[in-house]
């Protein structure tokens, strides 16, 4: 079976090892740290088109400091196809901070501080008009706020979450994934995915990213 980005994996067993929490690995032979993140599951290859509100129209300005393109991320948003979106956004990060620069299809928690605000803005008003502001790392901090740090209690709120009988469990990818990808059937917050197999520290820090202190991020330049 393929590896395609175990990043999107979402079964999150936090550990003392939080620096590989978000990966974007493409390899037909995976490693043997990798062989051991297997159990996680692999993210869908696709979804079916989601309903999208009729705010359809992709903006004309996606601003980026680093020269990213955000026209695919808007039209996947537009034509309801989170999944691509969900992958799209993760690989997009990778980019932006620096990672992939570095030669690594990673993001360390640490390079999130990396991330410039005009770009992850950009990501979010796409995530958020094409949800019909259901969807988003602001709307994910919000509902952090209200689980109080809480990050068990967060994964419940956004529906991260599901039981086998009387346990609960993180959801996971054995076959077809665990996660909603639509827009009305979907908890709030529910996208996009963020890994934290490795521990809770990278959405951790994306969600207290310095661009999230006031409103600007709202605003086009």
């Amino acid at each position: 079976m393929k590896l395609f980005t175990i990043l999107a994996t979402i079964t999150m067993f936090p550990s003392a090892v939080e620096s590989f929490a978000f990966t974007s690995m493409r390899s037909n032979q995976p490693s043997s740290l990798y062989s051991t993140m297997a159990d996680s599951g692999i993210p869908p290859s696709g979804s079916a088109p989601s309903t999208v509100d009729d705010d359809s129209i992709i903006p004309t300005k996606l601003p980026s400091d680093v020269g990213m393109d955000y026209v695919p991320l808007a039209t996947l948003l537009a034509s309801g196809q989170l999944a691509e979106a969900d992958q799209f956004t993760r690989d997009a990060l990778i980019v932006i901070a620096g990672s992939k620069a570095k030669g690594r299809d990673f993001v360390y928690w640490t390079e999130v501080k990396n991330i410039p605000s005009t770009d992850l803005a950009t990501i979010e008003r796409l995530w958020i008009q094409f949800s019909g502001g259901k969807f988003g790392y602001s709307v994910q901090k919000k509902k952090m706020r209200q689980s109080k740090g809480d990050f068990e209690q967060f994964c419940r709120k956004i529906g991260w979450t599901t039981t086998d009988g009387e346990v609960e469990r993180k959801k996971r990818w054995f076959g077809a994934s665990e996660f909603t990808y639509d827009v009305k059937k979907a908890p709030e917050g529910h996208l996009p995915l963020t890994s934290a197999l490795r521990g809770t520290s990278l959405i951790k820090e994306l969600l207290n990213h310095p661009v999230w202190d006031d409103d600007d991020w709202k605003k086009v330049e």
